[in-house]
């Protein structure tokens, strides 16, 4: 029987593992352990389908080691012991163990000696977050690394490749992929590029060619074969930004039902990615400090959405855009990062005060460095007048608070307060 398209696809070496690219690019860190050979155990952790067997795969077809697959919940220890056996006669294999989260105390025990004699790579897999489900004397073992849900350029490049791939993919098959198919697939995914490569494969094989021996994908027999609805694209593909575009300003503008209109426009398209990342950017951007809990509140619920995956998620997002909406706003945040980013491109840094310069060497007295620094904590209100900012931004002024929360009320009460005792401390 043949194989799942996803599973013939799966990277033979490091060079062919899509994202993760904090990982495995060049000169980060997998990349460096398959270079040199120096392989540790280690456990890879984060949503289905972003490629946790993949990168597994490739590390053994890069380094020539024995690869072994088994499942934690499944499989027994008299399966654990085979691999143990095959170890001892090769030297070593590497050992993928899904669902690792699942390891009973009996297969931990057995497995732990070959750890660290270093006979068995371990490669642990998992959806969960392995500081909390994750047996301690496992965990010490290892190394721990978080994979992240891939981009819809990600999945595109895996769909081409499938596509052209005429001994492991559909290269054989005549097929024209539309535009808009090829964009659902790719955004529609949710980040998982098993999920697209199946709906392909199933959205090939099951339309039968046009006269011409075409096998055409529309728009239609992606959804279909995705089981996701897309949300309207325009023909230059403009439309997926401008939803985006119009979501950030409805929440900035706090018109809840616009908001959660474009909210749903994005779950629809099963588009976690970019809901995710923008709500954290308007979270900070656009409501900051006029409302930092509501800040935190966003990032708890952007974890949650992450961890249940659609359809459940689009409960907390709707709960986190709501409350961004009636927030009080404040963009002082962004407004005086940019002012100051400002100065530093167009030359204006200086040189930071002698007074705070490093004192923690040998010789820094001689330099004069920190020799005349005043340490707030021996000041009444913790606080001394004294020159922090390079003699050529001495009177610089970043921050300008707003007072459309209650939170940046006493921050500017607190600014205010010390703008004045600095005035009346240098007789101004």
């Amino acid at each position: 029987m043949e194989k799942p398209l996803a599973y013939r696809m799966r990277p033979e070496n490091i060079n062919e593992v899509i994202g993760q690219k904090q990982l495995v690019g060049p000169g980060k860190i997998i990349w460096r352990m398959v270079e040199a050979k120096l392989l540790s155990s280690m456990i890879l952790y984060g949503p289905p389908g972003t490629g946790k067997t993949s990168i597994a795969s490739a590390i053994a077809g890069s380094t020539q080691y024995a690869f072994r697959s088994l499942n934690a919940a499944t499989d027994s220890k008299k399966d654990l012991q085979i691999v143990a056996e095959e170890a001892k006669m090769s030297g070593r294999v590497i050992l993928l163990l899904d669902e690792i989260h699942r390891l009973d105390k009996t297969k931990q025990d057995f497995l732990l000696p070959h750890l660290e004699s270093g006979r068995i790579i371990l490669i642990g897999a998992t959806t969960e977050n392995p500081y909390l489900s994750i047996n301690p004397a496992i965990r010490s073992r290892t190394q721990i690394f978080e994979v992240t849900p891939l981009t819809p350029d990600d999945i595109k490049i895996g769909l081409t490749r499938a596509l052209h791939d005429k001994e492991r993919g559909l290269g054989n098959y005549q097929v024209e992929l539309a535009e808009a198919a090829y964009d659902h697939l790719s955004y529609s995914a949710n980040g998982d590029m098993r999920s697209a490569l199946n709906a392909l494969e199933l959205a090939v094989k099951s339309t039968p060619p046009n006269e011409d021996g075409t096998i055409v994908i529309t728009l239609s027999i992606a959804e279909e074969s995705l089981q996701k609805k897309a949300f309207s694209h325009d023909k230059d593909g403009d439309a997926h930004y401008d939803v985006i575009s119009a979501f950030q300003k409805s929440i900035r503008g706090s018109d809840v039902d616009a908001a959660i209109h474009y909210l749903a426009r994005l779950v629809a398209a099963g588009d976690l990615i970019s809901i995710s990342r923008r709500l954290l950017v308007i979270a900070y951007e656009d409501i900051g400090l006029a409302n930092p809990a509501a800040c935190q509140r966003t990032v708890s619920a952007i974890e949650t959405a992450q961890k249940l995956g659609f359809p459940e998620a689009r409960i907390p997002l709707a709960d986190a855009v709501i409350d961004l909406c009636l927030s009080p706003k404040s963009n002082s945040g962004v407004v005086a990062i940019d002012a100051a980013l400002a100065d530093i491109y167009a030359g204006h840094g200086g040189l930071v005060p002698k007074s705070l310069q490093d004192a923690h060497y040998k010789g820094s007295e001689k330099l004069g460095h920190g020799l005349t620094y005043q340490y707030p904590h021996n000041f009444p209100d913790y606080w001394v007048d004294q020159q922090y900012l390079p003699d050529t931004l001495v009177s610089a002024h970043y921050y300008v608070p707003k007072t459309s929360g209650k939170y940046e009320q006493a921050l500017k009460h607190r600014y205010d307060q010390l703008e004045e005792r600095k005035k009346k401390s240098r007789g101004k």
